[in-house]
């Protein structure tokens, strides 16, 4: 196991170093990065202010650009005057102690500004995994063991139209209807919690924060039932077809035994073994649709942000951090199915 496992990690090495090296290199042929983005400010800024001493009837000059000396000083500060294989080379080196750097355009470390856009997408993806594990495992159970009832058929048109509504028109359709929208006004539509929080009691507190989660977290959750709600259903298909199946019946067992006791527990391994990675990732789930129309400051509008506004530190640093957590999270869910499931050993693994 412990050679499995150090080999992995000695994978991510080289896994990560490339993703960095590929973005890197396409965001030096990206138009339009952070000098030229001053720059174009600047001269925009110049040449309304030589409209307005052209109105005022003066002379003015100032409209003509910057001077080679101001331009060369806006890349020394952005660090553009070293050649690309240096600035790469002292990136990696500072991101291996996970120094960021500064945001081009939030003008505050990478790393605060990530913190502080983490609860939105914390609270969003954890509730999102929640509910879909808590729905999802007992439904698809239930669906498996009434397969081609009603019930089944009832249920497997829902979802499926739950799946097939894109998110964020579930969102404006919520807000239509419940977020005083046209009909009524029962939920807030902006921010974790009130502007009085911090005046609120203990209980309160609690209580404020799940009501703004109601609305984007129905809209996350929905598309998303399909998938785990039909894994768990086929999963348990296959193995209440199987001949230990009719052998545990045949002996006398009660339904409910032969499903909790026997099935359960082989059934159950596809479903477990990807608990570990959705679960971390959870903690970083982002979508700049829900976040932009339920007014959240969290990571999907962050790194939308910084892509618009070439804000290259915030860009990289959080591609650099999770990579790592995506490969991190991907050999914990390996690692879980060697352990959930006796019958793979991490010798047929490395094989």
């Amino acid at each position: 196991m412990l050679s499995y496992v150090l080999r992995r990690i000695l994978l991510m090495v080289p896994t990560v170093f490339g993703i960095m090296l590929i973005t890197f290199t396409v965001t030096q042929f990206v138009p339009g990065g952070p000098v030229e983005r001053i720059i174009a400010e600047m001269e925009s800024r110049a040449a309304a202010a030589g409209e307005v001493a052209s109105t005022a009837g003066s002379v003015y000059q100032g409209g003509q650009g910057l001077d080679e000396e101001r331009i060369a000083e806006l890349k020394k500060i952005y660090g553009f005057d070293k050649p690309p294989a240096v600035r790469f080379i002292n990136m990696m080196k500072n991101y291996l102690v996970f120094d960021f750097g500064e945001s081009y355009y939030h003008h505050r470390k990478v790393t605060d500004l990530v913190i502080s856009r983490l609860p939105v997408s914390m609270s969003l993806g954890l509730w999102t995994f929640v509910i879909v594990y808590l729905t999802c495992i007992p439904l698809g159970i239930r669906k498996a063991v009434r397969d081609g009832s009603r019930f089944d058929t009832f249920t497997s048109t829902v979802i499926l139209v739950g799946y097939a509504i894109p998110g964020f028109v579930l969102a404006i359709v919520l807000i239509v209807l419940f977020g005083g929208g046209s009909f009524f006004s029962l939920f807030p539509l902006r921010g974790l919690v009130s502007d009085n929080w911090h005046e609120l009691g203990p209980v309160a507190k609690v209580a404020d924060y799940l009501w703004h989660m109601v609305l984007p977290v129905t809209s996350m959750t929905v598309g998303s039932l399909a998938v785990m709600t039909m894994l768990t259903k086929n999963s348990f298909l296959e193995e209440i077809s199987k001949q230990y199946v009719l052998t545990a019946r045949a002996k006398g067992l009660s339904e409910n035994r032969v499903l909790y006791r026997h099935v359960f527990r082989n059934a159950i391994i596809p479903i477990i073994t990807g608990f570990p990675g959705s679960f971390i990732t959870a903690f970083f789930t982002g979508s700049l649709l829900i976040e932009t129309i339920f007014s959240l400051n969290g990571m999907g509008l962050l790194a939308f942000e910084s892509i618009m506004n070439r804000d290259y530190p915030v860009v990289l640093g959080t591609l650099y951090f999770f990579t790592i957590i995506g490969l991190v999270s991907r050999l914990l869910s390996d690692l879980s199915y060697v352990m959930v499931d006796p019958r793979i050993t991490f010798e047929s693994v490395e094989r």
